[in-house]
């Protein structure tokens, strides 16, 4: 079939590999550069975790939502002017952590994306001659001490149940692992089956690269809507005109809410947005990603330097970025890492992770367009979750049936 995979970022780049490999006439619809800043792919945390199925919202979250609102340095802020608009995806998002069955069940459906993701990822990375950029050292979380870890004793009991195994670290081993960090922190838990990447847009940029030159066209124009014939697809509609199609894929990241609204879909999809930090010469290498607990933020070994990320920020479309997020992530890995070598200036990003209230991706038939498949919405797991939502899609292609067992990802959750 010819199929249109509108976007290129991680998802929209898996979803255009797995379709050239089973055979379609690809084409790719990005106004900008695939791996390119504008893209949430871009800037993420470069982890590739199954430990990644505990959900944002938690039993208890509403009760820290005031001062998440008054608290401006946070890992989780809130614009208080944005709060009116933000208020029907808000109210979902609290309920879909309402109660510990509910986000046991959102954890066992992300545990189907996640769990072999890192296998997933260094296949592809080999394929496309990159394998160098998909490192499987393991993941580390670092506690203060034990108490701090059972704080977070439901996220674990999750993690467990879904499969992930992990080995504890005491303070001489962490230390022994971990010569840099600071003395605040006394336990280690090493997640042995994840992975990360050295350099997430380089990986994306490579995968376009796959696909492309396996025979799919990279269309530079920004897609507006679909067009439709006898009301099924007949193309999609963009800034330089209609590109006929017999599918199409909405991999849009952010953009993907006014696209899937063309389809006749209402999804509840928000930014939070993210930021990042780098810093060329930390004075250190780390030999694994971390992420020190208190401060929820990844700290990742990355081709162009240690990469912090992390900061949930819901603010208005179009706000201005607030670089002090930057920054303090910055100040949080100079108190975790005594010897931080950091320049009063460095390299920073704002980005967009494009999310939905139960924090499950929307992956699905489009219900006002016969033809039109949802690949959007992966929140915090974008780059875990690319390469088996690049094969669900591209077997949706085949049979629609085949989603049958994704039902849940589909859109017909928010109706």
């Amino acid at each position: 079939m010819r199929v249109a995979v509108i976007g290129a970022g991680i998802v929209g780049a898996c979803c255009a590999v797995e379709l050239i490999r089973d055979g379609h006439e690809v084409t790719i619809i990005e106004p900008d550069a695939p791996g390119g800043e504008q893209a949430a792919s871009h800037g993420n945390g470069a982890w590739i975790s199954p430990a990644s199925v505990v959900p944002m919202s938690m039993p208890g979250l509403w009760r820290k939502l005031p001062g998440y609102l008054a608290d401006r340095n946070g890992p989780l802020t809130l614009q208080a002017t944005a709060l009116p608009a933000l208020l029907p995806w808000l109210i979902r998002f609290l309920r879909a952590g309402r109660s510990e069955a509910r986000v046991r069940a959102t954890a066992a459906e992300l545990a189907r994306l996640l769990a072999d993701a890192p296998a997933r990822h260094r296949a592809l990375a080999e394929e496309a001659g990159v394998a160098r950029l998909i490192e499987s050292k393991g993941l580390l979380y670092a506690f203060a001490d034990r108490a701090a870890f059972e704080a977070e004793a439901l996220a674990w009991r999750l993690r467990r149940d879904n499969g992930v195994a992990w080995q504890e670290l005491d303070a001489a081993r962490l230390r022994a692992l971990l010569p840099m960090l600071g003395p605040g922190y006394g336990l280690g838990i090493l997640v042995g089956s994840g992975a990360h990447c050295r350099d997430p847009s380089a990986y994306v940029a490579a995968l376009v690269g796959l696909a492309t030159g396996r025979g799919a066209r990279l269309a530079r124009a920004r897609a507006v809507g679909f067009e439709r014939v006898a009301g099924r697809l007949g193309a999609v509609a963009t800034s330089a005109g209609p590109i006929p199609c017999d599918r199409a894929v909405i991999a849009a990241g952010i953009g993907s809410k006014a696209l899937a609204r063309a389809a006749g879909d209402r999804v509840f999809l928000e930014s939070e947005r993210g930021y990042h930090a780098i810093l060329p010469d930390p004075g250190f290498e780390l030999p694994l990603p971390v992420m020190p607990a208190d401060g929820k933020m990844a700290n990742t070994p990355t081709d162009a330097g240690l990469r912090l990320a992390g900061q949930v920020e819901l603010a208005s479309p179009g706000a201005p970025p607030d670089w002090r997020r930057a920054a303090l992530l910055v100040g949080h890995a100079a108190r975790a890492y005594p010897a931080l070598c950091a320049p009063p200036e460095f390299k920073r990003w704002m980005g967009h992770r494009p999310s939905t209230p139960d924090g499950l991706p929307v992956v699905g038939m489009a219900t006002g367009c016969a033809g039109v498949i949802h690949a959007f919405g992966h929140g915090h797991v974008g780059l875990a979750a690319a390469p088996i939502t690049g094969r669900i899609v591209a077997d949706a292609v085949r049979s629609a049936a085949t989603l049958e067992g994704f039902r849940r990802l589909g859109p017909g959750r928010f109706a």
